[in-house]
């Protein structure tokens, strides 16, 4: 066993300090697609995935509100109430670009 420790420790130094001079081209290559824009594969995910999700936290949403109106307008925090519940939903929903996610 302890035979086996000494290469393998020896091994994975070579593999660490290989890869080290790819780390500054790996994170400029990271932060300029971030920098370019909006990928079709995110606005594919955008479109087909959390906008439908979305709509249902705006649904779900506006119903809890008006569950909860009764008590939110006794607690003085309506208004409050509906910018968590129906506006924040909505505005993420409908009113952001197409894959800024």
């Amino acid at each position: 066993m302890r035979a086996l420790i000494r290469p393998m420790v020896m091994l994975s130094l070579v593999v660490c300090l290989a890869g080290l001079p790819m780390t500054p081209a790996l994170a400029a290559e990271a932060a300029g697609s971030a920098e370019e824009g909006r990928s079709g594969g995110a606005m594919a995910v955008d479109l087909l995935l959390l906008r439908p999700l979305g709509l249902a936290a705006t649904v779900i949403g506006g119903v809890l509100f008006v569950v909860s109106l009764p008590f939110s307008a006794a607690g003085g925090n309506a208004d409050e109430a509906r910018q968590k519940l129906v506006e924040a939903p909505a505005g993420y929903t409908f009113q952001r670009p197409l894959g800024e996610l």
